[in-house]
């Protein structure tokens, strides 16, 4: 069965409206006011206080790479393109910074709302997608590191005897599996590190000699 989305409350929420002065940011304030959020304009760049915004709206015409306090598509909050031109590489930059939703200029006295709807959840969806996918690599380099630890327990010989030991050493070092096979990479490293320090140092007395 599928979950319906709840439709959140934006009454005192903030919005920066990233745009030129212009009818069509006063047209998104009337009707930002009228949903409850406080609204600040500002042009030709984002505010510092902006990082700490609930949705940003930004001028895709006249937008550029600079105006915001953040790398291209890594926007801490939904954003809403403001689209009058619909020439590709105008659109192609909006994409870029990962536009959640989008408004056709000239805005009249509706859409604002949906946008702002649309934006929230589409960058809410993202943002656990990045989360998924940050853990699933991380798990993939837990798994590596295990992989790793038992080779050097093993030296080779029986796997299965190695990850024993692993499982055997974490519960004695009340740890999990994972930070005991990192603890035992750490010191297999370290080991290969003197190990191979020794011999460039006894290479270079042989040279003297």
């Amino acid at each position: 069965m599928t979950r319906t989305p709840r439709i959140p409350n934006l009454g005192g929420a903030r919005a920066f409206v990233l745009h030129r002065p212009h009818p069509t940011v006063q047209a998104i304030t009337r009707q930002l006011s009228a949903i409850g959020l406080v609204t600040v304009d500002c042009w030709p760049e984002l505010a510092p206080e902006a990082l700490a915004a609930d949705f940003v709206f930004f001028d895709a015409d006249l937008g550029f790479d600079e105006q915001f306090p953040w790398k291209s598509g890594e926007a801490p909050m939904p954003l809403v393109a403001l689209i009058g031109s619909e020439a590709p590489g105008r659109i192609e930059w909006a994409l870029s910074h990962k536009a959640d939703a989008q408004l056709l200029k000239p805005v009249g006295n509706a859409g604002v709302y949906s946008a702002l709807l649309i934006a929230r959840q589409g960058f809410e969806a993202r943002k656990h997608l990045a989360g998924e996918i940050a853990a699933l690599r991380q798990r993939v380099a837990e798994r590596q590191t295990i992989v790793r630890a038992v080779s050097a327990l093993s030296k080779g010989s029986d796997d299965d005897r190695a990850y024993a030991q692993l499982r055997s050493l974490a519960m004695s070092w009340q740890i999990s599996v994972e930070d005991a096979a990192r603890r035992i990479v750490a010191m297999t490293e370290d080991v290969t590190g003197e190990a191979k320090t020794g011999e460039e140092s006894g290479d270079d007395q042989s040279h003297r000699a």
